[in-house]
């Protein structure tokens, strides 16, 4: 089943990441008790009245305009995309609104990435792999017209501009792709398996078109093994993935089976479980992204995005999506891809 314009899975995916990111922006730094304690049962958090997101809406939205700049000159490719993502990204980091405590290996990377006369390989944390590299990747997974190809280079391209670690550029790759497929009609129930099979047949391929030498910054022997050592870690996740949605416990915290999500493959992980336990209660997957004892703006605001991609724009309440920060661009960015 393809999406439809009725649907609205891009603009569903991009208020539901929001939604999950301001939702999250309180309880994140703390234990699941101390924030039982302080908000209540988990199943009625409220969205804070501000509608405040982080730096995972804020660097979305960049990628997100990254990408429409570079599809405006013609058919996307990697050099025109990150030019024009590199620009956006110093603009964010740049930005007095860049306050939200956003990670310092973005905030390294692209104080780099201000070097025009240097490759942007040199900005790139080839040892971090930190969720900031596939927070912000669902526009990759929404964008109309991408080959696979060009979808799997984009994905792995903003990721490396920043983390350059091989899993941060695996699971930016799938999360692009999960969001892909649940924005196409997939069935949540069948999702994870296609996951470990788009990562076992990509597994030892570099995208040297869209990564250029990036590898050889790293101390593996071959850009293959390089890969393969990212793709291998989003495996073992997966499996664990896996293995928690065989026995679900909607009432523990999925921290507990999955990852705390502070790095990119168990964000991903995390995000997903909290997803596929209510994959028809798209606020109930916010709420228990959001009440976890890691990074549960992150969590909370992946969930948020395969929970729209798979349910479209009207997933919302109109109450919270009303108020949500940046609503307007968001909104913009969302109709342009729906369209």
């Amino acid at each position: 089943m393809i999406t439809t314009p009725t649907k609205r899975a891009a603009t569903g995916a991009l208020i539901g990441l929001a939604l999950g990111d301001a939702l999250g922006y309180p309880t994140e730094f703390h234990s699941v008790p101390s924030i039982l304690d302080r908000y209540g049962p988990w199943r009625e958090l409220e969205l804070p009245a501000s509608g405040m997101v982080t730096d995972d809406t804020q660097m979305t939205l960049a990628l997100g305009r990254g990408l429409r700049t570079a599809m405006d000159r013609g058919v996307l490719g990697p050099e025109d995309m990150a030019e024009a993502v590199r620009l956006e990204f110093i603009a964010w980091n740049r930005s007095p609104e860049n306050n939200r405590a956003p990670g310092n290996t973005c905030l390294r990377a692209c104080a780099l990435l201000e070097h025009a006369d240097r490759p942007w390989q040199d900005a790139s944390q080839i040892g971090s792999k930190g969720c900031g590299a596939n927070m912000r990747v669902a526009p990759v997974g929404l964008v109309p017209g991408l080959s696979d190809e060009q979808r799997a280079g984009a994905a792995q391209l903003q990721s490396a501009l920043t983390h350059g670690h091989p899993t941060a550029l695996a699971a930016s790759d799938l999360t692009a792709h999960a969001v892909r497929l649940l924005a196409q009609g997939a069935e949540p129930a069948g999702l994870v398996e296609q996951l470990g099979s788009y990562a076992h047949e990509n597994r030892t391929h570099y995208h040297e078109r869209w990564l250029g030498d990036l590898w050889t910054r790293s101390q593996d022997p071959s850009p293959e093994l390089f890969m393969a050592r990212g793709w291998d870690e989003c495996l073992g996740v997966l499996d664990r993935l896996q293995g928690a949605l065989r026995t679900p416990s909607p009432e523990t915290d999925p921290c507990l089976a999955t990852g705390e999500g502070w790095i990119a493959e168990e964000a991903l992980a995390t995000g997903l479980l909290c997803f596929l336990l209510f994959p028809d209660e798209p606020v109930t997957a916010l709420r228990r992204g959001a009440c976890t004892s890691g990074d549960s703006d992150s969590i909370a605001c992946l969930a948020g995005a395969f929970a729209g991609a798979h349910l479209g724009g009207d997933a919302w309440p109109a109450e919270w999506a009303d108020r949500i920060e940046y609503r307007g661009e968001l909104v913009t960015l969302g109709a342009l891809w729906d369209a």
